[in-house]
C-alpha cells in the first residue's frame, strides 16, 4: 500500500514538473516572436542603414521609394504591406532581411 502511494506521489511531482516545463517553454517561444508592429521598426531601422550603405547604387532610389511607401503602410495599420515594402527595398539592394 506504502509502495503504491509512493508511486503516486511520484507521478504527480513528475507530472506537475512536466506541465509547469511546457508551460515555460510556450511563454519562451511567444515572447520571441516578434510583432508586426516591431518587424516594421526592425525593418525600417534595417532598410535606412542599407540605403545609407548602398546609396550610389543603381536601385536606391526606388528603394528609397518603397521605405517610405513601406512607412506609410505601417503607420496606417498595414504592418503586413509595410513588411512586404521593406523586404522588396532591402532585396532591390542586395540585403537580406532580418526579422528575429
Amino acid at each position: 500500500m506504502a509502495l503504491l502511494r509512493n508511486i503516486s506521489t511520484i507521478s504527480t511531482i513528475v507530472l506537475t514538473g512536466a506541465v509547469i516545463l511546457t508551460a515555460s517553454i510556450d511563454r519562451s517561444i511567444a515572447d520571441e516572436t516578434p510583432t508586426r508592429t516591431e518587424l516594421c521598426g526592425k525593418l525600417q531601422l534595417q532598410t535606412q542603414h542599407a540605403i545609407n550603405e548602398h546609396a550610389e547604387a543603381k536601385r536606391a532610389a526606388k528603394a528609397k521609394a518603397l521605405q517610405k511607401q513601406a512607412t506609410r503602410f505601417c503607420a496606417g495599420n498595414k504592418q503586413a504591406q509595410g513588411i512586404r515594402a521593406y523586404a522588396q527595398a532591402l532585396k532591390l539592394l542586395g540585403v537580406q532581411p532580418i526579422t528575429d
